[in-house]
């Protein structure tokens, strides 16, 4: 996979701290805090039209209800629709995610970066998923700093569900599964809120698009957090890690997934990017979850054959 990017910096600035001026844009959120030139960097020309991999994961919710035993859901993060993630590569995206028959697609959140401009023609895009159960949706914080009622506005008029600490309900075989979603971490989440209705015993999906959300979820006996913010770090540099390091401590509830008591929890790569349109050890990702009911204890997570 070939790229073609400049990244600039005054002759005197030594690698480490160019480097650590990078990290330093990608902890903060990325580019919109910039002006549009100020980065640099011309469009990424990607030789590969395998873009995304498809991450395949089982994962077992006791409650969940035999009639939803091998309910598959696709997940799609952190699209970033803009300079560096353009309309055909957001269609591919699409075209490859409804190749997989999900019975629910749930996207969480960063649909757009930067620019108002992006909004409707990526929810033009994304009005081509399908699904046998719906297309369920969350925002992230790039869609808060570009306008969170326009992004919500431009999705639900092409039939997509943005729930906004609120949730869906779906039956079949006489059976519920809750699918409940909340606002951004810091754009006034309320998992409380999200949550209410919903029975305690019952089997529960949050959508948040920061895996931060985990302790609030623990708490209100969410089964399951699909999220993603993290990029799983976008760039994994050999011996040094990511930007929030290398040590399993450092990342848990950053990439792939984790638990915390009886809440499990899978953080999702996304298939955009900030700050870089590039991409280190760490692939962009569309995820393909498959529901059992089972025992959530020790190894009861797999990846699928």
């Amino acid at each position: 996979m070939g790229n073609s990017f400049i990244f600039p910096a005054p002759e005197s600035a030594s690698v480490a701290e160019r480097l650590a001026r990078w990290m330093c844009r990608w902890r903060r959120g990325g580019i919109e805090h910039y002006a549009s030139g100020e980065t640099g960097l011309k469009r990424a020309q990607w030789a590969s039209s395998d873009r995304f991999t498809v991450n395949d994961e089982r994962i077992w919710l006791d409650a969940l209800p035999e009639a939803f035993s091998g309910l598959r859901i696709v997940q799609i993060s952190d699209i970033h629709h803009g300079l560096f993630l353009p309309e055909q590569w957001l269609a591919d995206a699409v075209q490859q995610t409804n190749r997989l028959r999900a019975d629910i697609v749930v996207l969480t959140g960063d649909f757009v970066t930067y620019s108002r401009a992006n909004i409707e023609p990526a929810a033009e895009i994304l009005s081509r998923l399908r699904a046998r159960y719906g297309v369920l949706a969350v925002l992230g914080n790039h869609d808060f700093r570009v306008g969170a009622d326009a992004v919500t506005s431009a999705l639900r008029r092409k039939h997509i569900e943005v729930l906004r600490n609120q949730h869906a309900t779906v039956h079949f075989g006489g059976s519920s599964l809750y699918v409940a979603g909340v606002d951004d971490y810091g754009y006034g989440a309320d998992v409380r809120r999200a949550v209410s209705g919903i029975p305690r015993d019952a089997a529960t999906i949050l959508l948040a698009h920061n895996p931060r959300i985990i302790h609030l979820a623990s708490r209100h006996g969410v089964s399951l957090v699909l999220s993603g913010h993290t990029h799983g770090g976008q760039v994994n540099l050999p011996l040094l890690g990511t930007v929030y390091g290398r040590s399993p401590e450092r990342l848990r509830y950053k990439i792939g997934w984790d638990r915390l008591g009886p809440t499990q929890i899978y953080v999702s790569r996304g298939i955009g990017t900030i700050v870089l349109p590039w991409r280190l050890r760490c692939p962009a990702e569309i995820t393909h979850l498959e529901l059992l009911p089972g025992t959530s204890e020790g190894s009861q997570h797999a990846a699928a054959d």
